[in-house]
């Protein structure tokens, strides 16, 4: 993968959360932290993407993505990455693929928010990523009971574990997956935008 790329090895947990960081923020850094501790995870690497194929306008460039979320993180077992980018993937099953070629023997954990639960289904190959790797879906609230009755939760809902066996998750064949509810995080990429606070083509990172 060359210089700069993220190191795991054999027998180890990464939790991997994908997603445009536009701009990246505190809430990112809490599920995330919240991940580590309730997931029993080595690490997880956030997956700066290029680009996201359901969203019509573009992000910020993405070396300014990565800058402004390494400015946030503290805790080293959290590692910023441009590893779609290196793969030269658009899609989370083309990345799952690469990933698990270049790290044999370690386990990912995919993780997602329950938004993105909700319109799961129209992920390419969203089968095929439940059945590569366990997924734990990160509930915000409000957005918890859209994401129970999604066609993704009900049609994987025998491969469900309860929240009180989370732990567990990193070491069940896939499918598997856990939903795990989190306290109010009032922070989102888009209201940060909304009130001025990152703009897509200016220089300046915004403080948190």
């Amino acid at each position: 993968m060359g210089p700069g790329a993220p190191v795991a090895g054999r027998g180890q947990v990464v939790g991997l959360l994908g997603g445009s960081f536009d701009p990246p923020h505190k809430g990112h850094v809490r599920i995330t932290e919240e991940a580590i501790r309730r997931l029993g995870l080595d690490w997880v690497w956030w997956l700066v993407s290029p680009g996201n194929p359901l969203k019509r306008e573009g992000p910020a460039p993405l070396s300014r993505r990565i800058t402004a979320a390494r400015a946030l993180l503290r805790d080293p077992r959290i590692k910023v990455t441009d590893l779609e980018s290196r793969l030269g993937t658009r899609f989370t099953a083309e990345t799952l693929d690469g990933l698990q070629a270049l790290y044999p023997g370690v386990r990912f954990i995919w993780l997602m928010g329950s938004d993105n639960l909700a319109q799961f289904h129209r992920w390419r190959d969203w089968r095929r990523i439940m059945a590569r790797v366990p997924v734990a879906v990160l509930a915000r609230p409000g957005a918890r009971l859209p994401a129970r009755f999604a066609p993704a939760a009900r049609a994987f809902r025998r491969a469900q574990l309860n929240e009180r066996d989370a732990r567990l998750l990193p070491r069940r064949a896939s499918p598997a997956w856990v939903m795990l509810n989190l306290p109010l995080i009032p922070l989102s990429s888009s209201d940060i935008r909304a009130k001025g606070g990152w703009t897509r083509d200016a220089a300046a990172i915004p403080k948190p």
